[in-house]
């Protein structure tokens, strides 16, 4: 068991004299026979039913203790001081265990009370609407949530209206923090603003210890249409003496039905709107129907005044109470509408507006003359006057693209493409007119350059290629595009086209400055011009034929003088594939080639030698050296030193 020394003693018996030791030390502990009890006090208690420590405030035998006045961080100062001679260095205390957020701030959220306000544009009865909300934050990862109590028959999807997240607070990136939440301010919050206008206890509690000083909580807002449906309805009784049963029994499903028009066109943006006025003799009530038109814009809505006692003349207001919104009744209406202030041709004021009767059906006709003796309905022409129709006025052809391509700009805002006669296209299909043309120039170079001139009859276009001539100077090739070309002294206005009656042998045909005189044509065009006389007029067609007169007279000869023949199918097959390489090239044979090889054969045999044969051939400008020629020329071969001539004619008759 450790002895018990008081600090007072030791200190004297260290630093003092023997006596003076002697003298404190009796002074303290002498004994006193009064004491009895010399147990130590208690330094722990329960409270609620936990246990905590007390420091003792009497010592052994019931002695006062003076109580330490040192403060605990003074105290655990001191506690960690030892004598570094005997026990050496101290030891530090601990430091304190680190606490996670989401353990010290688990299950601890701040909720705040806020509203925002929404649009309502399609509603008649509100044009605002006022929801209210919760906005939670939690504490342990800074996520915020909104929620909105569920209101019955409200008919708005609520409950969450926006899910627990971290919520944006700007375009740089930053969130919104518990610093950011004050009451009396407003948040927005994805487009949205939010009104807070107050808070929890917690929440109060919580952002006063951190040192924020809370705005004075706000007044709710409230929704005016929600509050307005909790109001009970106004009920109306209005007291009569006339016999309304006998009326309805007489006059049950029996209406009249008037045709008026509306003339607001000295408002702004108004207009003449068509109605029909219903008046109910069953109990004098007057219905105001709209008339939709198609395409009218308007919404569709079916009646304009809802069938009611209609006031005609009112009593005079005495009062300062408005009129607006006074209940109409016997008391306040001098006389009320009825069936004989309706007439066709005559305006009614129904609730402000001027209605103007221009007919009505066939029963209210009866009626009234059974009625009122009235015959006399003519009913008014209410009809818009057709519009002046405003002539359109087309700008100049500006030379870009083709002119009917241009002209459809000046018709629609999207431009369409300019409408093809599919059937004519569908007959016309690769039929094209081919000529052989001569340019008409000063310059005596351009009378040596060849041409040939199509005309595609499925489209009405036109295309020149020139033949490429060895040693010229110049490339042949696509002279002019396909396009439709206009006759001289045409305006782009009425443009007029070359067709193909325009075109026979010596005329000539100018091509944007160009001018082209026809000297030959190909043998498809006469049998065109033939097979339609009707297109063509007979003195063109009859040109034509004299123009092919002698080409068809030298064929004939070649034919008859012709003896002895090749192999024919592999004649015809040859003949085929030449001519078809021959169209592919746009090369186009003289028409006097066959009278220039009949004139060479002079004893009318039918064979001319190689020699005479080649010459005349690069007199014509026939390619021999070209492979198929070649092989035409063996297969027309006699002998060694001759070629029968008409076999190899065929190839250049079609």
């Amino acid at each position: 068991m450790r002895e018990w020394r008081n600090p007072q003693v030791t200190r004297a018996v260290t630093f003092g004299s023997p006596r003076s030791a002697t003298r404190k030390y009796s002074s303290h502990c002498c004994f006193n026979p009064e004491k009895t009890a010399f147990h130590r006090s208690q330094t722990l208690g329960y409270k609620n039913g936990f246990a905590f420590k007390r420091l003792p405030t009497t010592g052994i035998g019931g002695q006062r203790l003076h109580v330490n006045q040192l403060s605990p961080a003074e105290l655990d100062e001191l506690a960690n001081k030892r004598p570094t001679l005997t026990y050496g260095q101290a030891k530090q205390a601990p430091p304190s265990d680190f606490i996670p957020a989401h353990v010290a701030f688990d299950k601890k959220v701040l909720k705040f009370d806020g509203y925002f306000q929404e649009d309502v544009p399609i509603s008649t009865e509100e044009h605002f609407r006022i929801r209210q909300v919760g906005i939670y934050y939690y504490l342990e990862d800074d996520s915020m949530s909104v929620m909105e109590p569920i209101v019955e028959n409200s008919g708005i999807p609520q409950g969450k209206f926006i899910k627990r997240q971290r919520l944006p607070k700007n375009d740089r990136g930053d969130h919104y923090h518990w610093k950011d939440l004050n009451r009396g301010i407003n948040i927005t919050i994805y487009g949205k603003t939010f009104r807070i206008v107050d808070c929890d206890a917690f929440t109060q509690t919580f952002l006063e210890s951190q040192g924020i000083e809370l705005n004075p909580p706000e007044r709710m807002i409230f929704d005016p249409y929600t509050e307005l449906r909790k109001m009970p309805l106004r009920t109306y009784v209005t007291p009569s003496d006339f016999d309304q049963l006998k009326q309805f029994l007489a006059f049950d499903k029996k209406v009249l039905r008037f045709y008026a028009m509306w003339d607001d066109t000295e408002s702004m943006f108004g207009e003449n709107r068509r109605f029909i006025i219903h008046y109910y003799l069953a109990d004098d009530t007057v219905e105001v129907r709209e008339v939709h038109e198609r395409n009218d814009g308007r919404d569709p809505f079916p009646v304009l005044i809802r069938r009611q006692h209609l006031p005609k003349k009112l009593a005079e207001k005495k009062g300062p109470f408005p009129t607006c919104v006074l209940e109409i009744s016997d008391q306040e209406v001098l006389e009320w509408f009825t069936a004989k202030d309706f007439a066709v041709g005559k305006s009614t004021t129904l609730l402000g507006r001027s209605f103007f009767i221009y007919d009505c059906d066939e029963f209210t006709r009866q009626f009234y003359q059974d009625k009122f003796g009235i015959t006399d309905f003519h009913p008014v022409d209410v009809r818009k006057p057709p519009p002046e129709e405003i002539k359109q006025e087309i700008p100049p052809y500006n030379g870009f693209g083709f002119l009917e391509d241009s002209l459809q700009n000046c018709f629609s805002l999207i431009p369409q493409a300019p409408k093809k006669n599919v059937l004519k296209m569908l007959e016309n299909d690769r039929k094209v007119l081919r000529y052989a043309v001569r340019m008409e120039s000063p310059n005596p170079e351009d009378s040596k350059r060849h041409f040939v001139l199509s005309y595609c009859l499925a489209t009405d276009m036109m295309s020149i290629y020139e033949r490429p001539m060895r040693n010229s100077g110049r490339i042949g090739g696509k002279f002019l595009a396909k396009t439709r070309v206009c006759k001289p002294g045409s305006t782009t206005d009425i443009p007029v086209y070359y067709e193909p009656a325009d075109f026979t042998i010596g005329a000539m045909v100018e091509v944007f400055s160009h001018r082209f005189i026809i000297i030959d044509a190909d043998s498809f065009v006469l049998k065109y011009m033939e097979g339609n006389l009707e297109s063509f007029p007979p003195a063109v067609v009859q040109s034509m034929r004299d123009h092919f007169a002698p080409r068809q007279a030298a064929a004939e000869a070649v034919k008859r003088l012709a003896s002895d023949e090749p192999d024919k199918q592999e004649l015809d097959a040859l003949t085929e594939q030449i001519q078809e390489h021959m169209r592919r090239h746009n090369y186009l044979p003289d028409s006097n080639m066959q009278a220039a090889f009949l004139q060479q054969d002079k004893d009318g045999s039918g064979l001319l030698s190689r020699e005479e044969f080649c010459a005349l051939c690069d007199q014509f400008k026939v390619p021999v050296d070209d492979p198929l020629f070649q092989k035409l020329i063996a297969l027309c071969s006699h002998g060694e030193n001759q070629i029968r001539y008409p076999n190899f004619l065929r190839v250049f008759e079609g």
